[in-house]
């Protein structure tokens, strides 16, 4: 995570901003410079518990999973 900001409007809310980072001693890191060689990801948590297991300077991966379509009847399938 490189930025940690707080937001005026809630007590507990921030917003948080990854950046790919990359090590060239990682062989993964290699693979991912290749095919995607900059990329950023930013949110707005408002939720003190999952604040808490994010930290300021530290690496995560992120996973990109699709998320499966509600198959009920009056389902929107646009939201998800």
């Amino acid at each position: 995570m490189t930025e940690e900001t707080r937001l005026n409007w809630s007590p507990t809310a921030k917003r948080l901003k990854f950046t790919a980072q990359y090590d060239p001693s990682i062989p993964e890191d290699q693979r991912f410079q290749q095919a995607t060689p900059w990329g950023e990801f930013e949110m707005q948590v408002d939720n003190p518990a999952a604040l808490a297991q994010l930290e300021l300077g530290k690496s995560y991966y992120f996973d990109i999973t699709p998320a499966d379509v509600a198959t009920q009847e009056g389902a929107n399938p646009t939201q998800g």
